[in-house]
């Protein structure tokens, strides 16, 4: 299985289009296919359970910073009702606690949702591995020479047969075109002819 090539979907589905021969394989047909691999890991039943899991474990901490933002709020009120009735230092008391509330609160729900993404980010891993071994077999079975991630413009190639891989051809037309030795000899001062 070949994964992460560098070419865009589009020049994908071209090169499988045209003729085979021309790329130096043998089959006749090269059969594509698609998937959103984000929708079939979320879709799974494992996907489903580590989401209900996910939200379960997080649901306190979404509680509690709730509670912590409906308390600025309420502190906030209390400030702009008191602005002309407070003393100068209650309301500079007023206005550092919901300063400090409102630190707090941005740097605990920073610390929860990089909790969270982590531990969302490693299940999927472990899923996302899982699949990939279902999307090979798969693919295989169907006789299918490249699976296309849609949901992924950075690596939109999942599977692909060997037969298909052009990377031996170009690198031994790319050598043929720019030989090293002409190279080295256009560079070099000793094997440039006197004036």
């Amino acid at each position: 299985m070949n994964r992460k090539v560098l070419l865009p979907a589009a020049a994908l589905v071209c090169f499988a289009a045209s003729s085979p021969a021309a790329y130096g394989q043998t089959t006749a047909n090269t059969k594509i296919a698609i998937i959103n691999i984000q929708d079939a890991i979320t879709r799974t039943q494992e996907g489903q359970k580590l989401a209900k899991d996910l939200q379960g474990k997080y649901e306190p901490t979404r509680d509690r910073l709730g509670r912590l933002q409906n308390e600025i709020q309420s502190l906030r009120d209390q400030l702009a009702r008191g602005a002309n009735t407070m003393s100068e230092e209650a309301r500079s008391r007023l206005a550092r606690e919901v300063q400090n509330k409102e630190r707090d609160l941005k740097r605990d729900s920073e610390d929860a949702q990089l909790e969270f993404n982590q531990a969302q980010q490693a299940a999927l891993g472990d899923i996302s591995g899982k699949l990939m071994t279902v999307i090979d077999k798969y693919a295989k079975e169907n006789s299918f020479a490249i699976v296309l991630d849609v949901s992924s413009p950075q690596s939109p190639v999942l599977y692909a047969v060997n037969e298909i891989l052009i990377t031996n051809n170009i690198i031994e037309l790319y050598d043929k075109d720019h030989p090293i030795a002409a190279a080295e000899a256009a560079a070099s001062p000793a094997a440039k002819p006197a004036p």
